[in-house]
């Protein structure tokens, strides 16, 4: 358990410095393991009976490694570290070691949580579904696995502590009993129990936001550690799991020495302002979920069902992350201003003539800062049908997909070429920011979706640049693919549903699948200048650099 954290503010620039301390106590035995009851029966604790009985399997060797973790007891540790992430929850340790605070406040709304394995007579209780009753409140269904299914649960009775003048609700007045009554209120005239408790909870909906989300790019805050708000249908788990997807990368690139550390302003620039409004949308969702339902078109006090409905479509876009859309930055390239189309963080490029404008006008199916979209393509070697998000693993590469069009006629085949020319120059992205030694596609993978006739061409009708060779593995097979129709499953169109036109396009891809650049063919120095703009010359062998080593 950590007990203390220090940054040493005179490295912090410092890319081979370690300015982070944190002293860590190591826990007892009971401390670090402490006993867990089985399921429950209606909320009350039942021992599961297998407790050193001969259907237990040999705890010898665990109860020897728990004595030496008790030797271990209360003893210090001390980690030094270049980067930290803090993902510890609303109360987090780590937002309290560095001096950050949560914006915003309580709403009056308290909601209790079960899982349980219902008997009822809701005909839709293994359907995700919202029910607004009269004047009794709301629930939200949402099934789980093993006959499962999560009740949320709006209380109409709560209390606050004798003599608090807080917003906080005293919660010590909520019990499973008192949601599952809850719950008969707002259900009937249908019926609801259960025999089996898997787990409960109350809550009230705070909306907070941190004040930055992260210290002197350092030692950043993800999850509820930096911002709170409804959990209804999963939004804490899904926002706080894009948080740290978004964040991962960026401190791989910077600490594999592939980016400079200004990339890692990014984070709080796009994931705050997510953060902002997804509380805003919160606000509105929170009211609409717990509001009583209007009573006819002039009940103006009530809630509106179409309203609802657009709403709770939104919150799953949220949950998704298909509505996020990243502003201008050094790592989105599109008009207008990073500060504006951020939290307020300037984020823009360093260097004036490395920054770069994306034409978004190439392809109407897809939007510079939002996630490309998946359609199927076929791979050239073998036919295999893939879905594009499948050949862009999360793997810490970025992606340049050309978009070629139909290469069989010489306009396209002539662009195409000329590309792999200027990608393959000494002063290309690919040669200057990939490591020596490294393996060719081991920063940057440059893909090629072209829409010729797959049984016109073979893949080494192809520039080399889209099929690198390795002495041991031959050709790569596995970066050329052709719009057009498999032998089992269709027709992906993936030019017709983005808006491909058959000019073609170049299109950058972060590596966590969003969009960075779009542009034409030509425009090769584009991509040079946008990725000048953060990554890092490579002067040393791949084997000489800090932390070389591959994803």
């Amino acid at each position: 358990m950590p007990s203390s954290l220090k940054i040493d503010e005179s490295v912090v620039e410092d890319d081979a410095a370690y300015p982070i301390t944190v002293t860590l106590r190591h826990l007892t035995e009971e401390e670090a393991t402490p006993k867990q009851s089985s399921t429950s029966a209606n909320g009350q604790g039942t021992q599961d009976g297998l407790f050193r009985s001969n259907l237990a399997k040999d705890d010898t060797q665990d109860l020897l490694d728990a004595s030496k973790i008790n030797a271990r007891a209360n003893s210090e540790e001390v980690i030094h570290a270049k980067y930290m992430i803090g993902a510890d929850g609303a109360h987090s340790w780590t937002r309290n070691q560095i001096g950050l605070k949560l914006e915003g406040d309580s709403t009056d709304y308290i909601w209790g949580v079960l899982d349980i394995v219902p008997i009822t007579d809701f005909p839709d209780i293994r359907m995700r579904c919202a029910i607004h009753s009269a004047d009794c409140g709301s629930i939200m269904v949402i099934p789980r696995e093993n006959k499962l299914v999560r009740l949320y649960i709006q209380l109409t009775t709560t209390n606050q502590k004798a003599g608090d003048n807080s917003s906080r609700a005293d919660r010590s007045k909520i019990n499973p009993q008192m949601i599952l009554e809850s719950a008969q209120r707002i259900l009937a005239p249908y019926k609801i129990t259960y025999r089996k408790l898997d787990w409960w909870t109350a809550y009230q909906i705070g909306q907070r936001v941190g004040t930055s989300f992260s210290v002197l790019e350092r030692v950043f805050l993800a999850g509820d550690a930096v911002h709170t708000h409804s959990p209804k249908a999963g939004q804490g788990m899904n926002v706080s799991m894009q948080d740290s997807f978004n964040l991962g990368w960026k401190i791989a690139s910077v600490v594999k020495g592939h980016a400079r550390r200004s990339i890692l302003k990014t984070y709080q620039s796009e994931r705050r302002r997510i953060a902002q409004d997804l509380i805003a949308f919160d606000h509105k969702f929170s009211r609409l979920f717990s509001g009583r339902p209007a009573k006819d078109v002039m009940d103006a006090e009530g809630i509106s069902m179409e309203e609802f409905k657009a709403a709770f479509e939104k919150g799953n876009m949220f949950a998704s992350g298909i509505a996020v859309n990243y502003g201008a930055s050094a790592i989105v390239a599109k008009e207008g201003s990073s500060e504006e189309q951020g939290d307020g963080t300037d984020v823009s490029v360093a260097i004036a003539k490395h920054r770069v404008i994306s034409d978004q006008s190439l392809c109407g199916g897809i939007t510079v800062g939002m996630r490309i979209p998946s359609h199927k393509v076929l791979s050239q070697a073998d036919a295999r049908p893939w879905h594009l998000h499948e050949v862009l693993p999360s793997n810490g590469r970025w992606r340049v997909v050309v978009f070629a069009g139909n290469t069989n006629e010489n306009q396209q085949r002539d662009k195409l070429w000329k590309l792999s020319e200027a990608f393959s120059a000494p002063d290309s992205f690919l040669n200057l920011y990939t490591p020596k030694g490294a393996r060719s596609d081991g920063v940057f993978e440059v893909l090629l979706i072209h829409n010729a006739p797959r049984q016109s061409v073979t893949v080494l009708d192809f520039p080399e640049v889209f099929r690198p060779f390795d002495e041991i593995d031959g050709w790569d097979y596995n970066k050329i693919f052709v719009d057009d129709v498999s032998y089992h499953e269709g027709f992906g169109n993936i030019y017709e549903a983005l808006g491909i036109p058959q000019n073609g396009c170049i299109v950058i891809i972060r590596p966590d699948q969003y969009v960075s650049y779009v542009g034409s063919m030509e425009k090769t120095a584009a991509v040079n200048s946008f990725f000048a703009g953060f990554m890092k010359e490579q002067h040393v062998p791949y084997e000489a650099q800090p932390n070389g080593t591959q994803v």
